[in-house]
């Protein structure tokens, strides 16, 4: 018995503080995820290959792979698919822009379909720097700034999937 009230008493501090009951894994069905933890993830993949259609570390990814791919380390399920997030969530105003929200921008070459997404690391509204699978220069996980040009002009909307 009182090892059943001690438990109750440290799951209920641990819900105040934000943090899931009991170490490990959050509950099915809530997401408890430290944003700088899931960059830090992110950027372990600095300079993987681009790879297109691809979510593997070990051979590379393409940006909704890329996205995916960090998200699920997390247990918070996302497209497979860059075209699939023009209907993921709420478009955020950019001063609302936080560490790992999704950011979404049209495609290069056509502008009324969806073609690319990434995921905010340093937020400041349309300044915000990016983690990404470029198919740019750089051809790997890269970090861009929001407001560069190729960026700016292809920005759709940023999203928050984990609050």
């Amino acid at each position: 018995m009182i090892f059943l009230i001690l438990l109750l008493s440290l799951s209920l501090q641990s819900q105040k503080a934000g943090r899931p009951a009991i170490a490990g894994k959050p509950e099915e069905g809530s997401i408890c995820i430290e944003r700088n933890e899931l960059f830090a993830f992110a950027k372990q993949y600095l300079g993987t290959p681009y790879r297109r259609a691809c979510a593997d570390p070990k051979r590379g990814f393409d940006c909704s792979g890329f996205v995916n791919y960090v998200f699920k380390h997390f247990n918070v399920t996302l497209p497979r698919s860059s075209r699939e997030y023009k209907a993921l969530g709420t478009a955020l105003k950019p001063e609302e822009f936080k560490v790992g929200d999704v950011i979404v921008f049209y495609g290069f070459r056509d502008r009324g379909h969806i073609g690319h997404v990434g995921i905010i690391c340093e937020a400041n509204g349309m300044k915000s720097r990016f983690i990404h699978a470029s198919s740019g220069k750089a051809h790997s996980i890269t970090i861009s700034d929001l407001g560069s040009e190729g960026y700016r002009t292809r920005f759709y909307k940023c999203i928050d999937v984990i609050s």
